[in-house]
């Protein structure tokens, strides 16, 4: 834990890498896309996904080796909620985000189905009595998901005799140093938003919901919003779909395979999740756009979210 001294500084400093690292980013994927081929969502479903999940999985992983269920759940669930109001909300206002069919037709499905079975999990008791069971589901399911895009880029460079200029390996090494800025930022904020959380004596699973994990969630946030406003729509829109599946089929699946995650406890917070996930299904086919409404009325609910965890 970062010391309060140095709490306003580090963020200070966080921001600045998590800036600069998501422009780097933003800029290594699209050209790496166009190098390969291939759509830079699947890049940003299956590259910048990971690496902005990376500190879910810190948090999540590291409090679930110290049996702290609350925290290891009580993160994702509200990572992958921010991460649907608060990154998409942002982005959308910066620059509405466009929704191309194939995110309709294969994005789309996959990102709901991992809401509702994590849902589904958790009501039967298959992240709690059964927890090993779930978790080596939940990972089985993440083996399947990057296989299957996997196959879909090998489909894309196939059909896609015109490839982009430049070095592959100098767009990848941009990618690989947007991200190690992007994680290393949020690192920072996360720490510094823990020891304020401490002073003010907020309990545990309330601080992971809501300050630990819009701190997780900030390199999604930087990386779409960055994206949204160079006009980069697949990459806004694939990181957050790609990160929430991360989320929760790897994080989640790897936390379970350890502990129980006391997901009964969060009947409620997952509902949310639910309906988070539901509410993008119009959206979504609504005029293939995210508009800047669309974006206000997201933050607006993410506040009612906080707003609920804070106070019911």
């Amino acid at each position: 834990m970062i010391d309060a001294v140095l709490s306003i500084p580090s963020f200070i400093i966080g921001i600045i890498f998590l800036w600069k690292g998501s422009d780097i980013l933003v800029e290594g994927t699209s050209n790496t896309a166009a190098k390969l081929g291939i759509s830079s969502i699947i890049i940003s479903l299956i590259i910048v996904a990971f690496g902005t999940s990376a500190p879910e999985f810190a948090i999540s992983f590291g409090a679930a080796l110290q049996n702290r269920a609350d925290i290891s759940l009580g993160n994702i669930i509200g990572s992958c909620v921010a991460n649907i109001f608060l990154v998409i909300g942002i982005s959308s206002i910066i620059n509405p985000i466009k929704i191309n069919k194939s995110i309709m037709r294969r994005e789309l499905p996959i990102f709901v189905a991992a809401s509702i079975i994590l849902f589904l999990f958790s009501y039967f008791g298959l992240l709690d009595d059964y927890h090993y069971f779930g978790g080596l589901i939940f990972l089985i399911l993440f083996v399947l998901f990057i296989v299957y895009f996997i196959q879909c880029a090998r489909n894309e460079r196939k059909n896609n005799e015109k490839y982009g200029e430049g070095s592959t390996k100098k767009n990848i090494i941009f990618i690989m140093l947007g991200i190690a800025g992007v994680v290393f930022g949020a690192w920072l904020l996360i720490e510094s938003a823990i020891t304020i959380a401490d002073l003010l004596g907020i309990q545990p699973f309330v601080i992971a919901l809501s300050m630990v994990a819009i701190g997780t969630s900030l390199p999604e946030l930087v990386v779409s919003a960055m994206a949204a406003y160079k006009g980069k729509s697949d990459i806004a829109i694939g990181n957050v779909l790609g990160s929430n599946v991360f989320n929760i089929f790897l994080v989640l699946g790897a936390c379970a395979i350890f502990i129980p995650l006391q997901a009964a406890d969060s009947f409620y917070h997952l509902i949310f999740l639910l309906i988070a996930t539901f509410i993008m299904i119009p959206v979504v086919n609504t005029g293939h756009i995210i508009s800047r409404f669309e974006g206000v009325i997201f933050l607006v609910l993410y506040g009612v979210f906080i707003w609920f965890i804070f106070f019911y």
